[in-house]
């Protein structure tokens, strides 16, 4: 079994920062890759940022800038470094590992979600 746990939500002010973490832990044999999604009140969830196992990173046009993904591979955990945060970052974050399990089964994974809030 693979186990995902989220941390790091909160309540910001604009103009402040945030740091989410994601770690995946259990039956893992290789991360593919990894990435942070978005879903704000009556909207669909959005990529916010992918890091590949070779390091490519992609993130969505509007965060370039404010957002960086990164990644601890010995602790099979990714960040998500936001700074400069708007009203409209404000949504619950979502982790997510594209991996092979122990028995060789490639899976996606998510995390349980975080709230984020930002305040005005």
């Amino acid at each position: 079994q693979v186990q995902v746990v989220e941390s790091g939500g909160g309540l910001v002010q604009a103009g402040g920062s945030l740091r989410l973490s994601c770690a995946a832990s259990g039956s893992i044999h290789r991360i593919n890759h990894m990435g942070w999604y978005r879903q704000a009140p009556g909207k669909q969830r959005e990529l916010v940022a992918v890091l590949t196992s070779g390091g490519s990173t992609n993130y969505a046009d509007s965060l370039k800038g404010r957002f960086t993904i990164s990644r601890d591979n010995a602790r099979n955990t990714v960040y998500l470094q936001m700074n400069s945060v708007k009203p409209e970052d404000t949504a619950v974050y979502y982790c997510n590992f594209n991996l092979v399990t122990t028995t060789r089964a490639t899976v996606a994974f998510w995390g349980q979600g975080t709230q984020v809030t930002v305040s005005s």
